[in-house]
């Protein structure tokens, strides 16, 4: 091969590797470097399958999935697979309760005993003449959480078998009578989901509604999110399989749902700390209306934004009302919330800044404590940056209450 035949071939190779760049790359349109993105964290991790979402400023919806919504049957996983969203549901009660709060049907302010007084049990609870709705909903009321307390676990290792629901809400509350407080009411934080269980029994004292019902009619007909249903039943429809970990301490099998597809365990034990079965898009059109300020007024908005601190030594991370709130992500502040429930791991999350709202939802616990494992985190980092990318600058309506 001459001078000449050997530039031409280095010539015509760097054209090769240059242009398999740009496809790879700067060439792909959003919603191909979006897919791309979640196939290559799937590869690199090795989660079973997942499904996400991002809705931009303009109202853009764009979605992928990649992997196995049962890997044993070898179902793919679809934009339409649904899956347990878990503490997600939190937004949904919290938006709720400032709702009826700005309807004069609620007061955040006022102490629980003002609904929930009268029951026999009530005066069981560890801080009960003082805590108020606010501090339920912030997580400031000083109640454990009964998820983590070993008596829970230990009941439901021995009772998930059972085919209708052993813990009702009544039945979930037994577990933070008779303890001490964690702190005094509003002088503290820790995260509970007993809280929003008693969140749950005052909105539906308040309302004498079910608080599913209350939602889904206040909130979901309205937006269209025809896929977000309450997961209070077994048999839930287009719920893909999910995989936990063999030494899980609630004794649960590997593998979540039996051959007919319905969960082997009945999901109404988390009942209004999370309670919900979505897609992806369902949850990015939610964190994308609801944070955009098309689901509430501006007070009621405000009233949800209004944060306290979860650790005495830093401001960086508050928690609203059912909204972690981090002011100094890679992409800016950043609204939304983690969930977490055996074989299901999720995350929506909008970036203020640029008006983009990113969900979430992976078929695996496995490594995974409340959305907060590198996966997670690698997860949110990467799809945002693809999603923010492709935005287009524009002005985000958001109320500047609460920015302020």
């Amino acid at each position: 091969m001459n001078g000449t035949a050997r530039v031409l071939l280095a010539f015509c190779l760097l054209l090769v590797i240059f242009g398999l760049a740009a496809g790879n790359g700067a060439g792909l349109t959003r919603s191909e470097a979006f897919q791309a993105e979640l196939d290559s964290l799937r590869h690199e991790y090795g989660f079973p399958g997942a499904t996400a979402a991002y809705v931009l400023a303009d109202g853009t919806v764009g979605e992928a999935a990649t992997g196995f919504a049962d890997s044993e049957t070898a179902t793919v996983m679809t934009p339409r697979s649904r899956l347990l969203s878990a503490s997600i549901g939190k937004t949904y009660l919290a938006a709720a309760a400032v709702a009826l709060a700005g309807e004069g049907r609620l007061n955040l302010d006022l102490p629980v005993s003002f609904w929930l007084g009268d029951q026999p049990w009530f005066s069981r609870l560890p801080n009960h003449r003082e805590i108020t709705l606010r501090h339920l909903l912030t997580h400031s009321s000083g109640l454990a959480d009964h998820v983590y307390s070993k008596r829970f676990i230990a009941e439901v290792a021995q009772r998930w078998r059972e085919p209708d629901n052993p813990f009702p809400p009544l039945a979930l509350i037994e577990y933070s009578l008779d303890t001490l407080p964690l702190f005094a009411a509003g002088r503290g934080w820790a995260y509970s989901d007993s809280g929003y269980v008693l969140a749950g029994l005052v909105i539906e004292a308040a309302t004498g509604r079910d608080c599913f019902q209350e939602i889904t009619e206040r909130f979901l007909v309205p937006l269209g999110l025809t896929e977000t249903i309450p997961a209070n039943r077994r048999d839930l429809p287009g719920l893909a399989a999910g995989y936990i970990a063999a030494d899980n301490p609630f004794g649960f099998p590997e593998k979540t749902t039996a051959a007919n597809g319905a969960l082997l365990w009945h999901p109404g034990l988390e009942w209004t700390g999370g309670g919900w079965l979505s897609t992806s898009r369902d949850l990015a059109r939610w964190g994308a209306a609801l944070f955009g300020g098309r689901v509430l007024l501006e007070e009621a908005l405000a009233e949800m934004l209004s944060a306290v601190p979860i650790s005495l030594e830093s401001d960086a991370i508050e928690y609203g009302a059912g909204v972690a709130i981090f002011r100094n992500g890679p992409y800016g502040p950043v609204y939304g919330h983690g969930g977490w429930i055996p074989g299901y791991s999720s995350s929506l999350r909008y970036y203020q800044e640029h008006g983009v709202t990113v969900a979430l939802q992976i078929n695996t616990d496995i490594g995974i404590i409340n959305g907060g494992s590198e996966v997670i985190g690698a997860m949110e980092r990467r799809l945002a940056g693809v999603a923010i990318a492709f935005a287009k600058k524009s002005v985000v309506p958001i109320s500047k209450k609460w920015q302020e």
